[in-house]
């Protein structure tokens, strides 16, 4: 499964790598990253057939993860790509925006790589 992680924090890449050393391994999942919203809608309009799903961070710099929700519904319909949100404001708001944008999932920081795995693994099912 080919997965696209949208967050402005660096270090996120090495932290996804290391979590899921076994799995990249086994080739289950590729992972690629962007740092920006706008970086992610760039690499979408290039790769957009091969992304199975996106973890977007939802409070960045620039373009907000809800923005990219937005527009990623409007832009890519068919398929259309799962989208799980993430944010450190697990707030009653967010969660609404999310949702009423078209996320498939809302996870809140610190991410639980268990839980996460899990909902990966039954999207291959």
């Amino acid at each position: 499964m080919k997965i696209l992680v949208v967050d402005d924090e660096t270090d996120v890449q090495s932290l996804f790598i290391q979590r899921f050393r076994k799995e990249i391994k086994n080739g289950e999942f590729n992972f690629s990253f962007a740092l920006s919203g706008e970086e992610a809608l760039s690499y979408l309009e290039k790769n957009h057939s091969e992304i199975v799903l996106i973890l977007s961070d939802i409070n960045m710099p620039g373009m907000s993860g809800i923005e990219l929700l937005s527009r990623i519904r409007h832009a890519y319909e068919k398929p259309p790509p799962v989208v799980m949100m993430i944010t450190a404001y697990g707030d009653d708001e967010n969660r609404r925006q999310a949702m009423q944008n078209g996320a498939d999932e809302f996870l809140t920081k610190p991410l639980d790589f268990t839980l996460l795995k899990e909902k990966l693994h039954a999207f291959l099912q």
